[in-house]
This record gives structure tokens, C-alpha cells and sequence, in this order.
């Protein structure tokens, strides 16, 4: 078997290389021109923007399956380069989708890697949130997901092209960057045992509970999804279980002999904040067998480790 990752120099892609490698994968990944990927795998350059190249990819990489992560995926930037992330994430998505239409190897399948975040402002009540329940992002990074979301249902429907659609909820682990919650406590404990750092550790909104997986059970959900998924059908990938960040600083600061005050910064705070989100994660088990396997302790630890070994 022989996959292709598309846009793999980021988090996610490294551990979904070493997984699928691990499991007796050929990989191909690809990257931006000035991108990186050091994981021991083929690396190509590509641009989804540039549309004449895909194709010619596909037909000389000959993939049995895609795994379609490139994205402007910041909320942040979306907010301030609306036009660049609809271009990456919706016209981007096209492209590839026309590219594996016309691909000289049939029965391709392709996995496109949305976000929980499609689910947004959601009705009371509403969880653990199904694929079926209403989709009402809140911002224009989910919005350009949900229409790839939409457009890859469009394709396999219209095309009878194979098609697995994804709604990954947060995920951490080792080498993520720190504008990400776990990772954020991790380093910040981590700076002050190495007296980087003034012994206080800053933190937001505390009470919101959140659904946390490990991405090393992520990306196995993403191999088997396209191994057993059934084409045409969105997939939640989640624990299946929020957790308060309370609990998430609680267990980091276990972990360290260090004295730290906790503080609430204001700029950490988000009025807005919808107290529970939580994905209702059956269906994945039941067509895949997948469930989460790591432990939010060993997550923790883990990233906790990276950020002690970590260089300044």
C-alpha cells in the first residue's frame, strides 16, 4: 500500500508518516517550497494553489490513498486573511479533488482532515455532538472546513469517488506548538524548572471542558479510517470525553516539585467560551474498531518531557 499526505510538514504530519510507515506503508508527503519534513519518508513539493501540479503527482506517485491535511488552520489568521485561508482550504480542496477525479489510477481514496471546530456556537444540550447534528461555525476557519466538508460529500456522491470526511477534535502531544493549551502549561512549567521563568503560570478560562486526544491515537484514527471507513461518511475523531483545564493543570502540576502560583491572564480569557464540547465518537468505532488508547496523563507527561529536553 502506498499513501500520499498532502501538506505534512506541520504537527500532525510527522506522527502520521511514522504511523503509517509503522503499519508497512510506502509514504509520499509533500510540502510547501519552504517547508521542512525530516521524518524518512519520499518528499515532493507542492502547492494546492497550483493546480496543474497535483495531477501530475497523483499519476506519478500512484497513491492508494491521500490524506488531505493541508490547511490554513490558525482561527487567528483566518480572521485577518479570510481571502488566503478560503483560497487554501476551499479552492485548495477543489483542486486536489479535481486532480484525483481525473487521476489515471482509479479507486483512490481520499481522507480530508477537518475540525470540531465546523460543530461551533452548538445548541444546548447538544452533547456529546453527533455527525448529524447541525453545523453553525463561529468563525471563517471553520467555515472554509465546512464547506470541504460539504465539497467532499458533493465528490463522492456526484463522482462516485472515495471519500472519507474527518472532524478531529483537539489533539496534543510532544513537538506541538505552545499556542496550544497542553502544550502551553508543559512549557511554561517547563521554563520555570529550568529558571527560565518567573515561578507563575499563566492561564485562561479554567472551567471550560474540552475533548483531548493524543495525536499518536489521532493519526492512527486517520490510518484506519482509510482502511475500513465507509466512503462518503464523516468521521468525529475524539476521545469521546471532556475534561475541565482544570484537571489538565491539575495533572501537569503534578508532575513537578516546583512551587508555582497559578494566574488568570485577561488576555487568556474568551467571553465567549461554550462551556462543553464533547464528540459523540461511535461511529468511528464502529466501522473502524478505533478508539483512544493514551492515557490524558501520558499525553501530558510526554509533552511534559519534550519541553524539558527542549534547546532554548
Amino acid at each position: 500500500m502506498k499513501a500520499l499526505i498532502i501538506g505534512a510538514a506541520g504537527f500532525v504530519g510527522g506522527y502520521l508518516i511514522d504511523e503509517l510507515k509503522n503499519s508497512g506503508y510506502e509514504v509520499c508527503a509533500t510540502c510547501l517550497p519552504n517547508e521542512k519534513i525530516t521524518a524518512d519518508c519520499e518528499v515532493r513539493t507542492l502547492d494546492i494553489l497550483a493546480k496543474d501540479t497535483i495531477a501530475p503527482l497523483f499519476d506519478e506517485v500512484m497513491p492508494d490513498a491521500v490524506f488531505h491535511l493541508a490547511a490554513q488552520s490558525s482561527v487567528a489568521v483566518s480572521w485577518k486573511r479570510p481571502q488566503l485561508t478560503a483560497d487554501i482550504n476551499v479552492i485548495g480542496t477543489i483542486n486536489v479533488l479535481e486532480a484525483l477525479k481525473t487521476a489515471k489510477k482509479s479507486g483512490i481514496r481520499a481522507v480530508l482532515i477537518g475540525t470540531g471546530e465546523e460543530y461551533g456556537f452548538i445548541r444546548e444540550g447538544a452533547c456529546p455532538l453527533s455527525e448529524d447534528e447541525p453545523l453553525n461555525p463561529g468563525n471563517i476557519y471553520a467555515a472554509t472546513k465546512v464547506c470541504q466538508g460539504m465539497l467532499g460529500e458533493i465528490y463522492a456522491r456526484a463522482y462516485k469517488m472515495d471519500i472519507i470526511m474527518v472532524r478531529a477534535f483537539n489533539h496534543s502531544g510532544p513537538k506541538q506548538a505552545p499556542i496550544f493549551v497542553i502544550s502551553d502549561f508543559c512549557k511554561q512549567i517547563a521554563d520555570i524548572e529550568k529558571g527560565e521563568h518567573e515561578p507563575v503560570i499563566n492561564v485562561g478560562n479554567l472551567n471550560a471542558r474540552r475533548d483531548f486526544t493524543d495525536v499518536r491515537d489521532v493519526v492512527r484514527a486517520y490510518r484506519l479510517l482509510a482502511e475500513k471507513g465507509v466512503s462518503g461518511r464523516t468521521y468525529n475523531v475524539g476521545r469521546g470525553k471532556a475534561v475541565e483545564i482544570q484537571e489538565i493543570l491539575d495533572t501537569a502540576l503534578s508532575m513537578t516539585d516546583a512551587e508555582i502560583e497559578v494566574r488568570q491572564d485577561p488576555d487568556r480569557m474568551r467571553p465567549s467560551d461554550i462551556p462543553l464540547i464533547e464528540p459523540d465518537t461511535s461511529r468511528i468505532l464502529a466501522d473502524t474498531g478505533w478508539k483512544a488508547e493514551i492515557s490524558m496523563r501520558d499525553t501530558i507527561a510526554d509533552t511534559l518531557d519534550y519541553w524539558r529536553r527542549a534547546q532554548v
